[in-house]
Formats: structure tokens, C-alpha cells, sequence
């Protein structure tokens, strides 16, 4: 009998960790700050799940492509990506609105990220502003129309139309140019006029911080989670605050529809948005948080978007109007820009 009872619960035991390696959640997201994103969010969750992250990385196009690929069978359980993209995936049926009594942490959020692209089919995770980022010891930026003029012309950077920081861009100019349309016809012109005057359109953060340190360019339009390329530089770098404000704007996280593994997926959704994660999250500086109940110090706070003040301040454009207008930005681009 002591045999068979020892039989039974090795057997048992087996099962168990059988049953735990089985448990497996598959989540789509940048790739930015991999190995710190492991240690502050996947690795931990992994303990309090008793079960398996697997972290597939890649460009917006390609990974969305993979969701839209496998929308009969999903191999993906829940993905992150601006608001835009979830918004097109959610206009493709690729998306399950979210059931967020399942997930406590939703009531933590800033109002704004709670619902951004409409029946629950997303949910904020972070922030981001984008300013001038100036030399202040060689110009001052009192406005956003400073990128285009006289005194700037030849030592300024503006991100491509292609890019996350384009558009926003384009609608802080259009604003300190008195015009809102969304069309950005006006906007998209005058950069045209200035092009010869404009040292790069870069593609991302990395390669303008590059050509700012060699005194190359020195203002430019960037997202505040590369201003600690800049803050922690030997040369007086500073963020602006122009009269129109800040545009700004949100990442979001998104369930598969039909995955299968929905109950998973809502505790890592959950385990995510938790005052304690978001608060390891930005005190790393990798993530701007979306839970308002956040704190974190001055210091720390420099290099997010953070507090309602600003955060509720940011001109943001919305996602409808991105994913309805962008061909046509990018046609008038490459016709007045480009050529």
C-alpha cells in the first residue's frame, strides 16, 4: 500500500510540473529594452503564473501581419502596439473586446487609457510626449514654427512621415501655423519648402542623438523616452515647452480574438497594469505609466510622461484619422518632400 501510495503521488507530482510547463502565454511586443523588460515584467510573472512567456519581438508591420496571418488559429494571446495599429486590427475583426471586471488594475488607469480606441478592444499601458529637443546655449524654441525659420536653417532634424514622431510633428506645425486640418496639405507643404534647409529626416531616435552630439543638428523633434539619450549628455541640451504645447500620445495592449487562452492572458494583461509593475517599469525609465496611482520621484519623472498635468495637457491625433489619412500624407510627401 505504501508503495502504491508513493507511486501515486510521484505520478502526481510529474503531472503537476507536466501541467505547469503547459501553461503558456505568448505575447507579441517591441523590442525595445528586451533584457530589462525580461527582468521587470516576463521573469516575475512567470512566478506568479507557474507558467511560460514566450516573447515574440519585431516591427509593427510584421507583427501585426502575423496576427492578421493567423486569424483563424492565433498563435499570438496578446500583443503591444500603438493605438493606430490596434485600432486597424480591430477594424480587420482580429481583436476580443476585453471583459475588464477581469482585470482590477484597469480601475488604476488614467481615464484615457481605459478605453482608448473604443469597446474595450485596447487598453493604455504607457504614455509619450514629443517636444524639441534644443541646444540651449546656441538658439531658444519658444514655438513649434522655430524648426522652420531663418535662425535654424541648416542645424535642424525632423523625423520622417513614416515614423511615430512624423505626424505628430506635422500636427504641432500645422497648429503654430493656424491651421488644423487634418489633411496636413498646408503643413506637409511648407516642410517642402524648407527641405533644403533641414540637415536629416530621421528614422529613429538613435541616429538623431548621433547627429546632435557632433553639433550637427542642434533642434529637433523627439519622443520624451529618448530625451535620456540627450539629459545625461555633456552638452546643455533642454526640452522645450512651446506656446502650442506637447503632442502626445499612447501604447496599448490588445487580446487576440479566439486565442483560447483568454484567462491567462487577463492575468498577465492585469499583472502588467498593477501599480507595482508600472511603478518598476518607470522607475527603470522604460515605460511612461499608465496607472495614475503611480509615484515615482523628480528625478525619475524627468526622463517620463508623467502625472495627469501633462498628460492630460498632450495634443494628440486620433487613431481613426491616422489610419484614414496616412497614403494620403505620404503621397504628399514624397511629392513635396521627397522630390
Amino acid at each position: 500500500m505504501k508503495l502504491l501510495l508513493a507511486m501515486t503521488t510521484a505520478l502526481g507530482l510529474v503531472t503537476g510540473a507536466a501541467h505547469a510547463q503547459d501553461k503558456t502565454i505568448t505575447i507579441s511586443v517591441y523590442s525595445f529594452g528586451m533584457d530589462a523588460m525580461k527582468a521587470a515584467i516576463f521573469d516575475p510573472f512567470e512566478e506568479v503564473c507557474d507558467c511560460e512567456v514566450v516573447v515574440e519581438t519585431g516591427n509593427s508591420v510584421e507583427r501585426m501581419a502575423k496576427i492578421e496571418a493567423n486569424a483563424a488559429n492565433p498563435v499570438v494571446d496578446m500583443a503591444v502596439m500603438s493605438s493606430h495599429d490596434a485600432l486597424a486590427l480591430a477594424r480587420k475583426g482580429l481583436l476580443q473586446s476585453m471583459d475588464v471586471s477581469q482585470i482590477p488594475s484597469h480601475a488604476d488607469l488614467y481615464e484615457s487609457a481605459k478605453d482608448p480606441i473604443g469597446d474595450h478592444l485596447a487598453i493604455g499601458y504607457g504614455f509619450y510626449a514629443t517636444s524639441i529637443v534644443y541646444r540651449s546655449d546656441l538658439v531658444e524654441i519658444n514655438s513649434w514654427a522655430d524648426l522652420l525659420s531663418d535662425e535654424l536653417k541648416g542645424r535642424v532634424a525632423l523625423p520622417n512621415i513614416t515614423g511615430t514622431q512624423g505626424p505628430l510633428t506635422l500636427l504641432m506645425l500645422g497648429k503654430a501655423m493656424g491651421t488644423d486640418e487634418i489633411t496636413f496639405s498646408d503643413t506637409i507643404d511648407a516642410v517642402g519648402e524648407h527641405a533644403d534647409d533641414i540637415v536629416t529626416f530621421y528614422n529613429r531616435s538613435s541616429e538623431l542623438a548621433q547627429l546632435m552630439m557632433q553639433e550637427e543638428v542642434i533642434a529637433a523633434p523627439v519622443g520624451r523616452f529618448a530625451w535620456s539619450r540627450f539629459s545625461g549628455a555633456a552638452l546643455p541640451f533642454k526640452w522645450a515647452e512651446p506656446e502650442e504645447g506637447q503632442a502626445g500620445g499612447m501604447n496599448v495592449m490588445l487580446m487576440t480574438k479566439g486565442n483560447g487562452n483568454e484567462e491567462l492572458t487577463y492575468q498577465f494583461i492585469d499583472y502588467w497594469l498593477s501599480t507595482e509593475v508600472q511603478t518598476r517599469i518607470a522607475e527603470l525609465k522604460l515605460d511612461s505609466p499608465a496607472n495614475a496611482k503611480v509615484v515615482v520621484s523628480d528625478e525619475i519623472a524627468e526622463s517620463l510622461t508623467y502625472g495627469a498635468d501633462l498628460i492630460n495637457s498632450l495634443t494628440t491625433l486620433d487613431s481613426g484619422a491616422i489610419i484614414d489619412n496616412r497614403d494620403a500624407w505620404l503621397d504628399r510627401w514624397n511629392e513635396k518632400v521627397v522630390n
